[in-house]
């Protein structure tokens, strides 16, 4: 390859603003052109951006000069010009480093400033500027992470060299590594959410997408800050990776880099999303031609999906690592889960670097691990790196040892945990890896108007979605479904349609039979019951048909009804059917699914029922039964029939999949005369369980509701140990809350009438809510840190919120959370606390405006962390 020509003229300085334009532009046209005709290598798409640095460099030094700039300043390059990678139209940041104690408002100073500002822009140069003294760049620095990522990569250009090494001292200085750490990783974990929580969306962001290149420079970023090196020769000199991860990293860099260069070459403008528009322009530019079987494009983008799953994979090794480093967690103690794993800092970790080459069984027993056992919230670095390097470990054999099958049915029978042990499977690439045709469709795009991911994150997805209709947290998303689902004997059934129901895609022919014929040969492999197996195989093969017939055939036609129930034949095909139809229709895209395609899909499914000559299933059994137990329970206090119908008019399904018999029973007793109440009610009795009290609270709902009734047992010197929050239709809050108090056994009466009276005038207050107690941790919590954590995700509708904490519990904890919410105007939804001995899990469905901005997003992240941390 030749060299890449010298974009400078001639060595003297430019004598006007005009030659220096001409200069600009030719020098990088010719830099764009030879990296057009070079052979689409990483090495040539380094040696542009380099290039193109260098030019810049260059450009701004002559500029600099012509502006006759005062000579205490200095110019800074910043963000990716900092690092010195600049592509064809990527923006030029800079900052003008000003003396200390200088005046911005110094006429002189000012017009300088501005001229060389319009100089820039009027050459062509699109340059970010900022001006700061070194005392302004701290400041800000502290206010905004985005600015003190800036400042982290900047490098000197021109001017005075004394400020700059000024500047440099203090940013050091000011650097505070575990907040910089916890900043950048909520930040990366909200990019992460915008663009879908997948490195397949069928347009990525080459740049900011999961797996892009924001994910590596942000791994470099918080090493950087934390002093462990500033690339990646660096960090293995440190041990923080090994020389075959250094090599993996350059490599899919390299490529990414690469495609990012490409396109913004081809679309002639600064664009980082490989768009429908130009994915074929951008194959072509690598020289990638059509086939009878695959596009151009498509062999693009599925060279860039292996690539930034390869990045996604890495960037979580490296995070998890520098986290250990930062927070000093590689010393933390383990708790030993068998002889194979360990739990330390809420990760699952390899009891030695070893194992999976001693014991291959163990690849699989590790998502299984992972899945069945509380308290491991993700896999550590030191097990996420042993599994990268155990792939060729994962080869034929491996696949058809029948322990690995054995392990691999324990984990789709297993009672939950499935959608995230088997996303962490396709992540590690091990579930492609065992069943070998799931392999093929990793990173394959689907062209067409509804499916915005590829084929494996639909299936996954697909698989989510089944699993929800079986978890109660989720039965107000689609009740109809939960009801089924909660009268279903084998979910298994449903999770190996699901997986298998498009793994067929991509290769010619109906991919409903050629995936009927796969699932069938794994359920011969794996032992699947026939009855089973003869069901999951219908599925499959018939996984359009329902959506198809409810949103084309005539409903109304007698015997349109007729021929589909003679087509699914058992009300059990038809249920099973339905739930995967459903599922998969919510598995392609968040803007497909709507109401009426769920009336149609519902109706097709009663009209259906009545012809195979079942009953209606109008409200789900299990439900049924607490509520025909709960009457029951009421006409023992002589209530009269109906006495309940008030209030349960308001309740969703949740709140009678969340409650007893016993508890709806109560709450009915405690609240029929006061559905309508506008001052709380307040209702306590000995808990059912045999532990604590059992404290009923009814009021009209508002946003610090629920932070007052943490309050008030926080100040009162009660545990909560577990809470259960609805909302009704008629806008009340009805909240069941499990307290204990040292004082109980004793004077348990004295307590309930205190708890009624005092939390019902503690629920009427206005003023400020208190600060809460900072509890002590037992001596097991300080032996056995959990890390805290909190994550914050919409819902199907992006309208509501599942937020989710995990730390070690104390009390005054759930309060401390409670007055985040409140002081952001957050309301609660639902709410399920869950204390596993020294640690809480809490799952909280929330709303809120706040919600909407990332800059809110963040600060609520941020304070929950501060407030759970112990």
């Amino acid at each position: 390859m030749s060299a890449v020509p010298e974009a400078r003229g001639p060595e003297r300085p430019p004598r006007s603003v005009s030659e220096l334009r001409s200069r600009f532009r030719q020098g990088k046209a010719a830099l764009i052109e030879h990296f057009r005709e070079a052979r689409p290598t990483s090495t040539a798409a380094t040696r542009l951006v380099r290039a193109l640095t260098r030019h810049v460099d260059q450009t701004l030094a002559d500029l600099w000069q012509h502006a006759m700039m005062p000579p205490g300043a200095a110019l800074l390059a910043v963000g990716g010009y900092g690092r010195g990678e600049l592509f064809p139209h990527s923006d030029v940041d800079v900052l003008v480093l000003l003396p200390p104690g200088e005046n911005h408002a110094n006429d002189a100073l000012k017009s300088s400033i501005e001229g060389f500002i319009t100089a820039c822009w009027d050459i062509g140069l699109e340059i970010g500027s900022s001006v700061r003294t070194v005392e302004e760049c701290i400041e800000e620095s502290h206010r905004d992470v985005t600015v003190q990522t800036a400042l982290l990569e900047s490098r000197y250009l021109c001017g005075s060299r004394r400020v700059f090494s000024r500047f440099r001292d203090a940013n050091a200085q000011a650097m505070d590594a575990k907040a910089f750490l916890r900043a950048k990783t909520l930040e990366m974990h909200q990019r992460h959410q915008k663009f879908e929580d997948t490195p397949y969306s069928l347009e990525p962001n080459c740049k900011e997408s999961p797996g892009g290149l924001r994910d590596l420079q942000v791994v470099i970023w918080v090493a950087r800050a934390a002093g462990l090196g500033k690339n990646w020769n660096e960090l293995a000199a440190r041990g923080l990776i090994t020389p075959f991860e250094v090599k993996q990293l350059q490599r899919n860099e390299g490529l990414l880099k690469l495609i990012r260069a490409r396109l913004h070459m081809v679309a002639g403008r600064r664009e980082d999303r490989l768009v429908f528009d130009l994915q074929t322009a951008v194959a072509e530019s690598f020289g990638y031609q059509p086939t009878k079987g695959q596009r151009a494009s498509e062999v693009l983008m599925r060279r860039y999906y292996w690539a930034a799953k390869a990045v996604a994979q890495l960037n979580l090794i490296l995070m998890l690592n520098i986290e250990e480093r930062v927070n000093g967690l590689q010393d933390a103690p383990m708790r030993p889960i068998n002889e194979k794993f360990l739990e330390r800092a809420g990760m699952l970790e390899v009891a030695s670097d070893d194992l999976y080459e001693r014991d291959p069984h163990a690849i699989l027993e590790t998502f299984l691990t992972y899945q069945t056992t509380l308290g491991p919230k993700g896999l550590s670095a030191r097990t996420l790196r042993a599994l990268y390097n155990a792939r060729e470990l994962m080869n034929s054999e491996w696949r058809h040892d029948p322990v690995n099958r054995a392990t691999f049915m324990k984990m789709l029978h297993a009672e939950e945990g499935q959608t995230h042990a088997f996303r962490l499977m396709n992540q590690t690439s091990v579930l492609g890896r065992y069943l070998w045709v799931f392999r093929r469709i990793v990173g394959q795009m689907q062209h067409d108007l509804f499916h915005v991911y590829t084929v494996d994150q639909h299936i996954l997805m697909v698989l989510r979605n089944v699993r929800r209709f079986f978890i109660p947290e989720h039965a107000h998303e689609y009740p109809f479904c939960s009801q089924l689902a909660s009268q279903w004997d084998r979910p298994y059934v449903l999770y190996v349609a699901a997986l298998f129901h498009d793994v067929a895609k991509g290769r010619g022919g109906d991919h409903s039979e050629l995936g009927a014929r796969e699932v069938r040969k794994f359920c011969r492999d794996h032992d699947v019951p026939k009855e089973d197996a003869a069901l999951v195989e219908f599925l499959v093969k018939g996984h359009l048909t329902m959506s198809r017939i409810a949103q084309k055939e005539d409903l109304s036609d007698p015997d349109v009804i007729e021929d589909f129930a003679k087509l699914v034949g058992t009300e059990r095909r038809l249920t099973a059917l339905y739930l995967l139809t459903v599922a998969d229709i919510r598995g392609t895209s968040p803007k497909v699914w709507n109401a009426w395609k769920g009336k149609l899909l519902e109706d097709l499914y009663r009209l259906t029922l009545r012809a195979l000559g079942g009953a209606r299933p109008n409200v789900d059994a299990e439900i049924e039964a607490r509520k025909q137990e709960a009457r029951h329970t009421l006409n023992l206090y002589s209530l009269l029939p109906g006495t309940e119908t008030a209030l349960w008019k308001t309740l969703e399904i949740s709140y009678f999949a969340r409650h007893d018999a016993g508890d709806i029973a109560w709450h009915a007793r405690s609240l029929y005369r006061h559905v309508t109440s506008m001052e709380p009610i307040v209702r306590a009795r000995l808990s059912s369980l045999g532990e604590g009290l059992q404290v009923l609270v009814y009021s009209p709902d508002r946003p610090d509701l629920f932070a007052r009734i943490c309050g008030y047992f926080d100040s009162a010197s009660f545990n909560i140990l577990d809470a259960k929050v609805h909302t009704t239709k008629a806008g009340y809050a009805l909240d069941t809350f499990q307290v204990t108090s040292p004082h109980l056994e004793e004077h348990y009466r004295d307590l309930i009438s205190l708890v009624e009276t005092q939390l019902a005038q503690a629920l009427n207050a206005t003023g400020p809510l208190p600060e809460p107690s900072r509890g002590r941790l037992s001596r097991r919590v300080r032996s056995f840190p959990v890390t805290p954590r909190v994550t914050l995700r919409p819902d199907e509708r992006a309208q509501r919120w599942l937020l989710g904490v995990s730390t070690s519990d104390r009390s005054g904890l759930l309060y401390s959370i409670a007055r985040v919410l409140a002081r952001h105007h957050i309301n609660l939804q639902l709410a399920k606390i869950t204390t596993l001995g020294e640690r809480v899990e809490d799952t909280f469905l929330v709303d809120g405006s706040a919600l909407q901005q990332n800059k809110s997003q963040l600060e609520i992240e941020t304070e929950l962390l501060d407030a759970i941390t112990p």
